[in-house]
């Protein structure tokens, strides 16, 4: 069979993204066999890496929509309207992501959904083969090795990297081309713990709500999962810089530790985790970082998506949103390309900036989140922003809106972002309420320095 002509792919890794691939591209009438180093969930349990909770935006739900699961994924999703801010003096705030319950995002299980991805990977035709780790790949033969139950020589036509941020694929293709990667640690780690249903059953907090208890340099995330648990998530500095006050997972080292930080800076979370101690010293210690790639293919041969081209920070809940818009551009540049390695190419050219976009608003996502919810600046600025989005909403729309509720392209969203950025900076600038502002230079300004929305698109 020639290249051209070829209709055989090999997706390494059945997560989220690799049973997404396999789904969307099988219903598209190629022939996929799909790799992955655990066992099935579906017959031994979930057991993936990460368990931080997953946040679905429009980006994600459009993939699933071509996919036809959307709704079957929503059945087990929790609405999140805002972020419910707990302030260091007790109080509380909701500060809603969008407009109304129409711009919402979805607290999933990874586990759960990538359950469904496989069903529906399957039932698309797609032949998954479970305990079969990717050991070596012999591009000039078109031979991939996996082990399990003995070694697995496997001819493949292309092979398609979904296997995450340590991707296998990726350090193969590296030996035989570097790819330019680059690696940077955030110098911050996670520890995820647990809130219980309450005593009747139901949620012992707002469930709609992702919360957040920000305190400068650490902060507490928790997010509702559909069994009325919370998923608790605590962000710490990996390393102690000596600051007084200031908590580092090389201060906090035991369960103890962490329940004193808990008494001081999330008093109202405490009495919401009772297994706090035994969570602190079981699970371990995450570690996040951003990883960037200059190429994401070789030749005709392979090419990487999601986490194993752009693994990024979790904060603007966009990993694997941004994975997803991966696969339905791959799927699109297959089906449009007649030559296999021009579609590589064309799909990398493409996701490559909008992927280093979303990864720079990530991290700065988590400045925002941990330093600026509770920061009477901020929350002035974003009183402004929702003014000018009524006044302007074919020029002016909030960055997290353009990131979180469409698909306009991520690099697109940034620029257009850092522009709305300097005008809330500029007119708020000395200000403490919104009385006063200059509303006629304010629109003119609107109108000179951002293109209309259906004109830019």
């Amino acid at each position: 069979m020639t290249q051209t002509a070829s209709r055989h792919l090999t997706i390494v890794g059945a997560g989220l993204a690799g049973a997404l691939l396999a789904t969307l591209l099988a219903r598209r009438g190629w022939d996929i066999d799909v790799f992955e180093r655990r066992g099935d969930p579906r017959v031994e349990g979930y057991a993936g890496g990460r368990s931080i909770n997953l946040a679905l935006a429009e980006r994600g739900l459009n993939a699933l929509r071509i996919a036809g699961i959307a709704d079957a994924v929503l059945d087990q999703a929790v609405m999140m309207r805002g972020r419910m801010v707990h302030f260091a003096d007790g109080s509380q705030q909701l500060q809603r992501y969008g407009r109304d319950d129409s711009e919402v995002i979805w607290s999933v299980s990874r586990g759960e959904l990538n359950i469904t991805l496989l069903d529906a990977a399957e039932t698309a035709g797609a032949k998954l083969h479970f305990d079969r780790r990717l050991e070596t790949v012999d591009f000039d033969a078109s031979v991939a090795t996996f082990l399990g139950d003995g070694a697995h020589a496997h001819r493949f036509q292309a092979l398609i990297g979904a296997d995450g941020a340590g991707s296998t694929l990726r350090r193969e293709m590296n030996r035989a081309t570097p790819l330019g990667e680059r690696i940077d640690p955030l110098g911050h780690g996670y520890k995820e713990l647990e809130i219980p249903p309450a005593a009747d059953g139901g949620f012992r907090m707002e469930p709609n709500a992702l919360h957040i208890w920000p305190r400068g340099r650490y902060m507490c995330i928790a997010l509702p999962n559909d069994e009325r648990t919370f998923t608790v998530t605590l962000f710490l500095p990996s390393r102690d810089d000596g600051k007084p006050g200031d908590p580092s997972f090389e201060t906090v080292l035991t369960g103890e530790d962490a329940r004193a930080l808990f008494a001081r800076d999330f008093a109202d979370a405490l009495p919401l985790i009772p297994d706090l101690v035994e969570d602190f010293e079981t699970h371990p210690t995450g570690t996040l970082s951003t990883l960037s790639l200059e190429r994401w293919s070789l030749g005709d041969k392979a090419v990487l998506l999601g986490d194993a081209a752009h693994a990024m920070v979790p904060f603007h809940g966009q990993g694997m949103n941004c994975a997803f818009e991966d696969c339905v551009a791959l799927a699109e540049h297959l089906q449009g390309h007649r030559d296999r390695g021009d579609a590589f190419a064309a799909f990398a050219s493409e996701r490559l900036p909008n992927a280093r976009a979303i990864q720079q608003m990530a991290l700065e996502n988590y400045l925002e989140m941990r330093e600026r919810v509770d920061d009477a600046d901020f929350l002035l600025q974003r009183a402004l922003e929702r003014a000018l989005a009524e006044r302007h909403p074919e020029r002016f729309v909030p960055r997290y809106a353009m990131v979180t509720f469409s698909c306009m392209p991520y690099a697109t969203a940034f620029e257009r972002g850092q522009v709305q950025r300097e005008l809330l900076v500029e007119a708020t600038r000395g200000r403490t309420s919104l009385e006063g502002i200059d509303w006629a230079w304010l629109d003119a300004e609107v109108a000179r320095r951002l293109p209309l929305l259906a004109a830019q698109a």
